[in-house]
C-alpha cells in the first residue's frame, strides 16, 4: 500500500493565523481586503459628499462674510513679510524721524488692481512692497501677545487666578470694538464712503498694542514686578503713548485728509475733500490720535501689581462668573 502524500507546507504555515492565505508583505491580497477600503464604492460615494459638503460650508461662510467685510480685502491687509514686520515694529516705536509717510501707488495695466482700490486705474501696493500700507497681521498677533503676556505677568507676579486671562481678553476685546463702532460712526458723521479706508482706520487702531507690551515688559523689569505704576510705568507709558499718536497722525493724514496738491493719481480713491469737511476730519484726527488713545492704552496697560487690587478683581470676577 502506498502512504498518502504529506501535507503541503502553505496550509501548515497559515493554520491557526487569522491572515491565511494572504500576503503579510503587503502584495497578494491583503491590500484588496484590508487596505482597499477607499476602494469600495460606498467609501468613495461618502468621500465625496464630504467633500462637497465641506465646499458648500466654506462658499456659504464666505458669502455670509462678504456682506459685512471683502475677503479679498484682508487677504491684501495680510500680505507681509518678515523684513516688513521688523521695518513696521521699529517704525511704530520710533516714527520721529521717517519720511516720506505717504504710501505708494502703482498703475493697474502693470498688475492687477488690489481691494484697497475703488478704480482700475491705480492701486495701494501690498504691506510687503510698502512700508507705510497698513496691515492686520501685526495688530492680531499684538492683540494675542497681549492678552498672554498679561496672564504670563500675573503669574509671575505670584497674582494668578483663573479669571485673569478671561478678563484681559475681555477688556482687549470690548476696547477693540469699541473702537470699531467709533470709527464707524466717525466714518458715517465725516462721509467716509470708501470700505478700503474703514479697513485702513481699522488696522491702524490696532497698532496701539504694540507701545502697550513695551510699556507692560519695561515696565515691569524697572518695577521688579510692581505693576506698571510709579514714575518708571508712566514714563514708558508716555513714550509709547506719543510714539503711537505721532505715528497715527502722520499715517492717518493721507486717509482722512488727501492733498490736492500731492502727486494723487485719479481714479485712486484718495479725492480732496472740501474747507469744512477737512476741519471736521482734521479734529477728528487729533481727537482719536490723542485723547482716544490716550485712554484706552491707559486701560489696556493698568497693571496694579497690589495684592488687594488682584483680590478685589478676583472676587468680581467671581460674581460675574456665578451670576
Amino acid at each position: 500500500m502506498r502512504s498518502p502524500p504529506p501535507p503541503q507546507s502553505q496550509s501548515n504555515s497559515n493554520y491557526g493565523t487569522p491572515y491565511a492565505g494572504q500576503n503579510t508583505m503587503g502584495g497578494g491580497t491583503f491590500a484588496p481586503n484590508f487596505g482597499g477600503f477607499m476602494n469600495d464604492g460606498t467609501a468613495q460615494m461618502g468621500y465625496q459628499l464630504g467633500k462637497t459638503a465641506l465646499n458648500s460650508g466654506q462658499e456659504y461662510m464666505e458669502q455670509n462674510l462678504n456682506r459685512y467685510v471683502s475677503i479679498p480685502a484682508l487677504k491684501h491687509y495680510f500680505n507681509v513679510s518678515t523684513p516688513y514686520v521688523l521695518r513696521k515694529l521699529l517704525l511704530v516705536l520710533f516714527p520721529w524721524r521717517h519720511k516720506p509717510w505717504s504710501r505708494e501707488q502703482r498703475p493697474s495695466s502693470t498688475s492687477s488692481p488690489t481691494p484697497s482700490s475703488s478704480s482700475s486705474a491705480y492701486y495701494f501696493l501690498p504691506p510687503r512692497d510698502d512700508l507705510n500700507s497698513p496691515d492686520m497681521y501685526i495688530p492680531v498677533m499684538a492683540f494675542v501677545t497681549y492678552i498672554l503676556l498679561s496672564t504670563l505677568l500675573a503669574g509671575l507676579r505670584g497674582q494668578f487666578h483663573p479669571e485673569v486671562m478671561g478678563l484681559t481678553a475681555t477688556t482687549a476685546f470690548v476696547v477693540v470694538l469699541s473702537e470699531i463702532l467709533g470709527l464707524k460712526f466717525g466714518t458715517y458723521v465725516l462721509s467716509i464712503t470708501n470700505d478700503s479706508q474703514l479697513l485702513d482706520l481699522v488696522a491702524y487702531s490696532g497698532y496701539k498694542f504694540v507701545g502697550v507690551i513695551v510699556t507692560l515688559v519695561v515696565s515691569e523689569t524697572l518695577n521688579r514686578g510692581a505693576g506698571t505704576g510709579g514714575w518708571a510705568g508712566w514714563t514708558v507709558f508716555t513714550y509709547t503713548f506719543m510714539a503711537n499718536a505721532f505715528f497715527l497722525l502722520r499715517s492717518l493724514k493721507y486717509v482722512l485728509l488727501p492733498d490736492s496738491s500731492s502727486a494723487t493719481p485719479a481714479g485712486s480713491g484718495m479725492h480732496t475733500v472740501a474747507r469744512s469737511q477737512r476741519n471736521r476730519r482734521t479734529q477728528f484726527l487729533f481727537i482719536y490720535s490723542y485723547i482716544v488713545q490716550f485712554v484706552f492704552m491707559w486701560i489696556l496697560s493698568r497693571q496694579d501689581g497690589s495684592p488687594a487690587q488682584v483680590k478685589s478683581a478676583a472676587a468680581a470676577a467671581g460674581k460675574v462668573m456665578g451670576t
